[in-house]
């Protein structure tokens, strides 16, 4: 059984006096999740929403949520433990799946049955989940040959179909069991050109699609980015599946955009879309709508409001992400705000083997940390976040390095290196194309305490690093870091625990705890 099929819940939930103050609050306010929750698809059944996202190249992947509000979310669990199994995923022959892995999803209810789809140029394949009981995610896969880009599965009367594509939006019919695209069905463009009803001029053409059929008329939501401008929500409606279709813009506002319509039982809508959040990552919004003329019309005044009309008396994040003391036995499963970057050696990690601490042992000799196997991470948020660790680095071997990383490509991270017997406290930073080692400081200690802080404030974007020797006292080493959200990694950016080996393997070290909170 995968370490990650059991839900776990956290026993610690981010509470800080500025997040309570939200959540707390008579209303919700945007970004209704603070941190990386991307490409978000949305479903209700009878008083409950469940919504997918986007983690790429991590491991297990494709979140699945719940929630009674729109607004507070549960981690449910993921799709899949392992998206496919080869070189790019295993971080094998300087190949990785950095901004790959699988992207946007979608996600239906059908007969009783829950399904989410997702696609991924890393396997090359389309891939479809299926389950009768959402809450226990466990899921059976069926995939096939093309990778559709950005499709929405359609289950109209009898058939099944996906719509996808990337300017010219495409409907093509699968085979009843799903195995595929069918043989002589209906497989023809139904929208041309989608984005020329916003801009003549895309930077990005029109993707992100995503279908539901309101009242006998059909909605396909799309974006697109108009060169000088943002990314801008569009929407194409006919009466007939297979079109005519015409469309028209319909928010364009802070560049929140691309996400799917969803009614409340009340008959109230919204569209749950997302934003670009600098560093943090794309979060996700809810906009109001209202219809006119069978037309929904986003915002209010053509605004995403910050503020909603939505109560919340809820705190922190819930289990999206959270602290962990490590005190489970050993063959026990992760909580699930814990990914792996990439897919994990599992042999080569465990809890419990010493009682109360996670051991990651070194895999193979790599030339740098983003290729390091077994990274264990999870989300940073916002406003503010902090992440400290407690390190044993009695077992290190020399050219080991240990510690905690700001993970994307460029990356600072505070940690533990041992050479010539000898071990180091370092601050290791790669802010442009190169990594500079800014601060190398004896350590006598066989165990140090290590912290990453993260201000996302007004999009400052600084990551600051710092040790102890004791726990309390915490001292800065070397530079903060101006972190940037990149395409080639196409994430937000993580905390993340990671050993790795440069001379020789055999190695390990052990963490006793990984506690979050919010900067001083």
């Amino acid at each position: 059984m995968s370490r990650f099929r059991i839900f776990t819940r956290l026993l610690v939930v981010i509470a800080t006096s500025s997040l309570a103050n939200l959540a707390c609050a008579e209303q919700a306010k945007n970004p209704f999740i603070w941190a990386d929750v991307p490409d978000v698809a949305v479903i209700r059944v009878n008083d409950t929403y469940y919504m997918s996202s986007t983690t790429m190249h991590m491991s297990p992947g494709l979140p699945i949520m719940k929630s009674k509000d729109l607004v507070n979310w549960e981690l449910l669990g993921y799709a899949y433990d392992t998206l496919a199994d080869n070189e790019a995923l295993r971080l094998e022959t300087e190949r990785s799946a950095y901004g790959r892995g699988s992207w946007a999803s979608s996600l239906r209810y059908h007969e009783g049955k829950f399904y989410v789809s997702t696609f991924s140029a890393t396997s090359g394949r389309t891939h479809i989940y299926i389950t009768d009981d959402i809450e226990k995610c466990e899921w059976e896969e069926i995939s096939f040959e093309p990778s559709l880009h950005d499709h929405s599965l359609i289950f109209d009367d009898e058939k099944v179909y996906l719509m996808y594509g990337g300017g010219n939006i495409r409907l093509t019919e699968l085979e009843s069991d799903l195995s595929g695209v069918k043989e002589n069905g209906f497989n023809e463009v139904v929208i041309e050109h989608a984005e020329k009803v916003a801009t003549d001029n895309a930077m990005l053409h029109a993707e992100g699609t995503q279908v539901l059929k309101v009242d006998g008329m059909w909605y396909v939501m799309n974006i697109c980015w108009p060169q000088g401008g943002m990314r801008t929500q569009i929407v194409h409606r006919s009466e007939n599946l297979e079109g005519p279709y015409e469309g028209r813009m319909v928010l364009q506002d802070q560049g929140v955009a691309q996400g799917c319509l969803i009614d409340t039982p009340e008959g109230d809508w919204y569209a749950v879309l997302f934003q670009d959040n600098g560093a943090v990552g794309r979060s996700p919004w809810l906009v109001p709508v209202k219809w006119e003329d069978r037309w929904p019309v986003l915002g209010e005044d053509g605004k995403a409001p910050l503020v909603l009309d939505i109560e919340d008396d809820q705190e922190g994040f819930g289990n999206i992400v959270g602290s962990d003391e490590f005190n489970r036995k050993p063959g026990e499963e992760l909580p699930l705000a814990w990914q792996w970057n990439h897919n994990p050696v599992n042999d080569k990690w465990s809890i419990g083997e010493r009682k109360g601490h996670l051991r990651l042992e070194t895999v193979r000799v790599d030339e740098d940390v983003l290729h390091a196997r077994n990274m264990l991470t999870q989300r940073s948020f916002g406003p503010t976040s902090s992440g400290e660790i407690k390190l044993d680095v009695s077992d290190m071997k020399d050219g080991d390095t240990a510690g905690l990383i700001a993970l994307q490509r460029h990356f600072g991270y505070v940690g533990v290196r041992q050479e010539n017997g000898e071990r180091s406290i370092v601050m290791v930073r790669a802010q442009e194309d190169e990594t500079e080692v800014l601060a190398t400081l004896p350590l006598s200690k066989k165990r140090v305490y290590l912290k990453i802080d993260f201000d996302f404030r007004d999009r400052i974007d600084k990551a600051y690093f710092y040790y102890s020797l004791n726990g309390r006292k915490w001292i800065p080493v070397g530079e903060p870091l101006q972190m940037r959200y990149t395409l080639p990694h196409f994430m937000g950016y993580r905390f993340g625990l990671f050993n790795w080996a440069s001379e020789e393997t055999g190695g390990y070290v052990d963490f006793d705890y990984y506690r979050l909170g919010t900067m001083e």
